[in-house]
């Protein structure tokens, strides 16, 4: 028997927190983390993490990898609809293309199947390609936010929003999508 050389990675699996259950340090690695990925992450784009289940991928002991789902409402064709909404997926950049990426978004996949009506997430147009293939759909309507002084059209996201259906809610990906209301960018 021969053992692997030490360059092979050492992925514990991916684990699976609430905002609640992390410690300060596992918080402060994932938001340095995201900030290393993502060249225009804010504070507001941190924020919109919290408060959900946080997806890791731990390697050799450091964070490598982290997406969260947060609850969110969006309302469809006259239907207030539970979403759970994808934010801060990333990868360390000398640990992509390992699978890390797709262990995260199957794990929130499973908790959209199982909680929410539907999942949804702003893509980047790098990310596209990735979403699509794990069966995530563009949303071919227009996009609205629900702001503090009523509906506003939010046109730079239209080609941009992507939703995991479930079998529970029928969707018409042609119909227009509304977001609740929240500072920073609002998908």
């Amino acid at each position: 028997m021969t053992e692997a050389p030490l360059t092979t990675p050492r992925t514990t699996g991916v684990r699976i927190a609430h905002t609640a259950d992390l410690d300060t340090a596992t918080l402060k690695a994932a938001r340095t983390l995201l900030y290393d990925v993502f060249d225009d992450m804010t504070a507001e784009d941190w924020e919109h993490a919290l408060g959900g289940l946080h997806a890791l991928v731990h390697e050799d002991g450091e964070l490598i990898g982290h997406a969260s789902v947060v609850q969110r409402r969006l309302l469809q064709d006259g239907r207030a609809l539970r979403c759970g909404y994808v934010e801060g997926v990333g990868v360390r950049a000398d640990r992509r293309g390992r699978g890390h990426g797709a262990a995260l978004m199957a794990a929130l996949e499973q908790v959209v199947h199982s909680a929410y009506d539907l999942g949804a997430l702003g893509a980047a147009d790098e990310a596209a390609a990735f979403y699509a293939a794990r069966g995530w759909q563009l949303w071919r309507g227009r996009s609205w936010t629900l702001t503090p002084d009523g509906i506003r059209r939010t046109p730079d996201e239209d080609g941009c929003i992507y939703v995991l259906p479930t079998p529970s809610i029928p969707l018409d990906l042609d119909t227009d999508l509304t977001c609740d209301w929240r500072d920073g960018d609002v998908w």
